[in-house]
């Protein structure tokens, strides 16, 4: 590799010009780099959404959830699946293996339900919601008037055209509307005397509107087409529509005297829709409610493509809200709910301003070693110079601009200066030695080459086995391993190439001198060299060192039991660790579930959400508050966001404290019993999907057993460490009328089980008979009945048409008052549920490991299965791959240091030094009190390569030495005493440089960034101390064999007497 450095110096325009290249590509890379939150990311996820009104959780099991479930089930390349069966809604949450495109998740589903469409009943309106994080609106804002009814159908039309239009939008949703309906009161006396019935009024509406071609005529003009038919698109048109006679109708029996009864033929009368039916057009009762701080309001949320810049979608869609209020009118309040972009700018400001505060920190730590600001600038060069190769490397392959890419590249600041203090520092001690510029320059990169190139090669590899951990992590990681791994490599290719020149050029040349022979000049050399050496040894870090290094290599069996010691304190400080799954995004944006009592009505939970809405309002920190009611959720429910119920979106003012909101709306709701409870979640998809509750699946064939299995592992698990609540899926019952029809006594009367359920429902309920064009509109047309029954009693005496006239509904069903669950879960085909606990926060690990103990030890009834899910499981499954991957990166760094120093014995003196690393990483995160989360492990995976970069700087120049025909020892004293230096400039740079980011300087940190941060200065500092002792008394302990036996003293026989 030194090679490079030959070239480069051969060709130094060339390198300067290839330098303002390398600039100018980088801050155009740098503009054109989309903006967005986290990197984008396909995850093969989505649900089936079925809409049922009406519906209990039990019907929709059986009639939407279970079918739906079914035939997914046959799909490829299925995971799992879930449905979950509540009031009015059926959720079938499905999970393919990664690597399925969104489009190909998407296809498979859309096919699912044109498979089951038509075994759903009828009223079931399913749709494919996609669990993209793309899918997740970037920005929705609020518009109200003091007309919402008028402005609904104005906005629809008016919002996909303005926004629509904005590069990088994918879809613009507008919710909130009152839409209208139809309803048609039949009068069911007038129907039955005439023959005619409700089917009589749906074949009316299906068999009219229709215009069909009938073929053509010719005449002089040309050729004239022939249609039949008008379409339906007034209310009017639908009252005239005719019902046709029933086939008695057309005949008439009269009683002729002397023959007796005789059937002629007649013209019978023929009834019209609005001759039998009350036709209104009114607006369909509300299911969802939507209001923006405590008042109604319309809705609309945009959601940008996969490759949509979600800051200048952003910005596109704020420019265009004046636009949007000329075309609606002067009075309309808009109000932004909640938006992406500020808290992607801020992170990213941040971010950058805590590696900017690095990168001064590190040049700073570099000119107080090398006590020269030419050096210190030649060094310092190579940082924005890596970064903007980066940049370029980013842009190339279609990398974003988000929290992990720059946290990876804020990190590497630190890394990225290695290479260049290591050949700057070498650089100027051959200069210090009297060599003339250009072979001294030389000469010190030809020294390092080696190991800088196998040390960066080593930090790279460690990276590789991120490919490995599947999932969530694996895809939010695997930008962030790349962008790290290219500043590397940048970096690594810029202290060969263009730091050389610019030594040569800027760093001060000896003062020449001429000699007569080359020997006088040799030795000239050698005195200047000898007297640096002695200059070196009295300087305050090798007068501090020598005697710490020579006493070890003396004692080299007590120290590496010493050692032994501190990592055996290394591995029970673990123990005392707190740890988490991945920590909060801090955003300023919160979602609030609040859940009332089962059986709630929309009313009950309008007044109960309006109490929750005026705290908000009068929060001074809250700046806008979207209170939905009975929404059957967006891309965010396929990710595992409930859907249904109640929940306020609540973005806050811009510095607020969220953690303390969220304690103060608690203890604000905590007294009121009317409000429910109040649960928290991140929005906007901040949470990264799943749960945030430590769950214990239980799984049965049947819900009798299941129950009986819920009950034992509640109770086993009550008083869990850790947690501040315990509650299942069952536990909510809701009162409904259970109406059981006797099956022989309705086919009596000529009725089957579902035709009785279908008169029930339509006695009960509006049933859709159809669907017209109104002012170009599809409307639907609802059969709405007269007079309700709304007591037990009436539903009883519901007077069922038969074929020998009416009865009561008692006479054929028994009606009465059942209890049955909120909510039914089946996973693959299995009755499932969870008991819930709820973590404080403080130590997940500690929770989790007592859930096991306690599950352990628990005896379940037969047939019932328990297992740890939620976030407890996605962490265990992300530890556990992690793990795998810091095994499979040592595993790499072994195979990569046998080919650099053939040899099989110092890769393991590398090794041995690894656990070390952990030392001052877990006394960091103690002492910090920042939990072993995801971020740490990535931490710990970086060390890896940091810790092996230091030991292979120091080995390799112990093994030049010994090439030059040192002996062993010397070649250690040496070779650690020259590499102390650059060794710990190389720490020290990368401590300070990560310092701002490990202690929030700008207020942030980040939920990637701080514990990463914290891992690496704690376990640097550690490994570090430790390399610079621990290696060089290895290396002594496996190569000095034959030496050390020199070096006893032989013992002497004395001759017997």
């Amino acid at each position: 590799m030194h090679r490079l450095a030959k070239l480069s110096l051969a060709n130094r325009s060339v390198v300067a010009l290839v330098t303002l290249i390398i600039a100018a590509f980088g801050v155009m890379s740098l503009t054109s780099l989309k903006q967005e939150l986290i990197p984008s990311f396909e995850t093969p996820q989505a649900s089936i959404i079925t809409t049922y009104p009406g519906a209990s959780a039990e019907v929709i099991d059986k009639t939407v959830s279970q079918k739906v479930e079914a035939q997914i089930r046959t799909l490829d390349g299925l995971v799992t699946t879930t449905s979950t069966s509540q009031n009015n809604l059926s959720i079938v949450r499905v999970e393919f293996e990664y690597g399925t495109t969104t489009a190909k998740v998407k296809e498979n589903l859309n096919s699912v339900i044109a498979s089951v469409q038509a075994s759903l009943p009828e009223a079931a309106k399913p749709r494919v919601v996609a669990g993209s994080f793309d899918s997740v609106p970037i920005i929705s804002i609020g518009i109200s008037s003091s007309d919402n009814e008028k402005l609904g159908p104005i906005l629809e039309s008016v919002a996909p055209s303005i926004f629509g239009n904005i590069k990088g939008v994918r879809d613009v949703n507008v919710a909130g509307m009152k839409v209208k309906r139809i309803n048609l009161r039949l009068n069911t006396t007038l129907l039955a005397k005439n023959g005619l019935s409700q089917q009589s009024v749906i074949q009316a509406i299906q068999q009219s509107g229709f215009i069909v071609p009938a073929g053509s005529i010719r005449d002089n003009t040309g050729e004239i087409s022939l249609q039949v038919g008008t379409p339906v698109e007034s209310i009017a048109t639908l009252k005239s529509l005719a019902l046709v006679p029933s086939s008695t109708s057309f005949f008439k029996t009269t009683v002729v005297p002397m023959v007796g009864a005789v059937t002629m033929p007649t013209t019978p009368k023929v009834y019209t829709i609005g001759d039998v039916a009350k036709v209104t057009y009114d607006f369909a009762p509300v299911t969802t409610i939507s209001r923006v701080n405590g008042k109604e309001a319309l809705s609309v949320s945009i959601t940008k493509t996969q490759e949509g810049n979600t800051v200048s979608v952003s910005h596109g869609v704020q420019n265009k809200i004046s636009e949007l209020k000329k075309k609606l009118g002067n009075d309309i309040t808009v109000v932004t709910i909640f938006d992406q972009a500020p808290f992607v700018e801020k992170s990213l400001e941040q971010l950058s301003t805590e590696g900017l505060l690095g990168l001064g920190f590190a040049i700073l730590i570099i000119l107080l070693f090398l006590m020269s600001v030419r050096s210190t600038l030649v060094t310092a060069i190579s940082i924005p110079t890596s970064v903007l190769i980066t940049f370029i490397g980013l842009n190339t392959l279609g990398y974003s601009l988000n929290l992990l890419t720059l946290s990876a590249l804020t990190i590497a600041i630190g890394r990225v200066v290695d290479d260049s203090i290591v050949v700057i520092e070498n650089i100027n001690r051959h200069l210090s030695y009297g060599e003339p510029k250009k072979k001294a320059v030389l000469g010190a990169v030809k020294e390092v080459s080696g190991a800088i190139t196998a040390a960066t090669i080593t930090t790279v590899a460690v990276f590789a086995p991120i490919a490995l951990v599947s999932g969530l992590v694996g895809e939010l990681f695997r930008p962030f391993s790349f962008t790290f791994s290219i500043a590397l490599i940048a970096s690594l290719f810029v202290s060969l190439t263009i730091v050389p020149v610019l030594a040569y050029w800027f760093l001060k040349s000896p003062a020449e001198q001429a000699f007569k022979t080359e020997a006088a000049a040799k030795k000239h050399a050698a005195e200047i060299r000898e007297k640096e050496e002695a200059k070196e040894r009295k300087s305050i870090l090798q007068r501090g060192y020598l005697p710490i290094i020579t006493t070890t290599q003396k004692h080299p069996v007590l120290t590496i039991v010493a050692s032994f010691i501190i990592l055996i304190m290394t591995f029970s400080i673990g123990g005392l660790l707190k740890t988490d799954f991945i920590g909060s995004s801090g955003s300023g944006s919160v979602i609030a579930n609040q859940k009332l009592e089962a059986g709630a009505s929309l009313d009950d939970q309008s007044v109960a959400a309006a109490k929750v809405e005026a705290l908000l309002v009068a929060d001074k920190t809250v700046e806008v508050a979207l209170t939905t009611i009975g929404s059957s959720g967006d891309a965010r429910t396929a990710l595992g966001l409930a859907a249904g119920g109640i929940q306020h979106q609540i973005t806050l003012k811009k510095g607020a404290d969220l953690e303390a909101f969220k304690a103060r709306l608690l203890k604000s709701v905590a007294g009121d019993k009317t409000i429910g409870t109040v649960e928290f979640s991140a929005a906007g998809g901040g949470s990264f999907g799943g749960s945030s509750t430590v769950d214990i699946k239980v799984t049965a064939k049947d819900d009798v057993t299941l129950l009986n299995g819920v009950e034992v592992v509640q109770k086993a698990l009550t008083g869990t460490t850790g947690t501040t609540d315990i509650t299942n899926s069952l536990a909510d019952k809701q009162r409904t009328i259970q109406v059981t029809v006797n099956r022989k006594k309705a086919a009596t009367k000529g009725l089957s089980e579902i035709a009785l359920s279908s008169i029930v429902a339509g006695l009960m309920q509006p049933t859709v008979i159809g669907s017209i064009n109104v002012e170009g509109v599809n409307t639907s047309i609802y059969a709405v009945p007269k007079k309700p029954a709304t007591t037990l009693a009436q539903i009883k005496n519901l007077a069922i048409p038969t074929m020998a006239g009416n009865v009561k509904l008692s006479t054929l069903a028994k009606v009465d008052y059942a209890e049955i669950p909120v909510s039914i879960t089946t996973e693959k085909g299995d009755r499932t549920a969870k008991v819930m606990l709820t973590p404080d926060g403080k130590n997940l690990g500690a929770t989790s490991i007592d859930v096991n103990k306690r599950l352990a030890k628990l005896v379940l009834p037969a047939g019932v299965t328990a297992s740890l899910g939620g976030v407890s499981a996605s962490q265990a499954q992300s530890f556990s791959d992690l793990g795998t991957a810091l095994l499979a990166a040592v595993a790499i760094v072994f195979i990569v240091m046998v080919g650099t120093f053939r040899s099989i014995k110092q890769p393991l003196v590398l090794l041995i030094s690894i656990p070390f690393a952990a030392t001052g990483a877990f006394v960091a995160l103690l002492v910090t009190d920042t939990a072993l989360d995801v971020s740490a492990l990535i931490g710990m995976l970086l060390l890896v390569g940091i810790v092996v970069t230091n030991a292979i700087v120091l080995i390799d120049l112990i093994n030049q030495y010994r090439r030059e025909g040192k002996g062993i020892q010397e070649s250690i004293l040496d070779g650690a005493r020259q590499r102390l230096r650059p060794i710990l400039m190389t720490a020290l740079a990368t401590i300070f440089a990560l310092t701002p980011m490990a202690i929030g300087i700008t207020g942030s940190g980040g939920f990637i960034s701080q514990p990463l941060a914290i891992v690496v200065i704690g376990g640097l500092f550690s490994s570090t101390l430790l390399t610079l002792i621990i290696v060089p008394v290895l290396y002594w302990l496996i190569e000095g064999g034959q030496e050390r036996k020199a070096l006893k003293p032989k013992r002497v026989k004395t001759a017997k007497a």
